[in-house]
């Protein structure tokens, strides 16, 4: 694995955890460092930090707080 992917990888947290959780990663990391965008997305999709899982939970929270309004009134 290049040098570049490696400190890329050890700058953020959970990516390096799922890289540990997940080893199956370094194979595909060894054979072509394109892969990195494919590992984000796939760290994106686990730990839910897309912008439609950020929505929905906003969305989420939204109704909580109006129902325990409404159950208050």
């Amino acid at each position: 694995m290049q040098v570049e992917t490696i400190l890329e990888l050890k700058k953020d947290p959970k990516m390096w955890d799922l890289l540990k959780q997940n080893s199956y990663w370094l194979k595909e990391l060894n054979r072509d460092s394109l892969n990195v965008k494919k590992f984000k997305e796939d760290m994106k999709i686990k730990y839910k930090l897309r912008t439609t899982d950020k929505i929905s939970d906003a969305i989420d929270n939204i109704d909580l707080i109006s129902n325990v309004l409404s159950a208050l009134k």
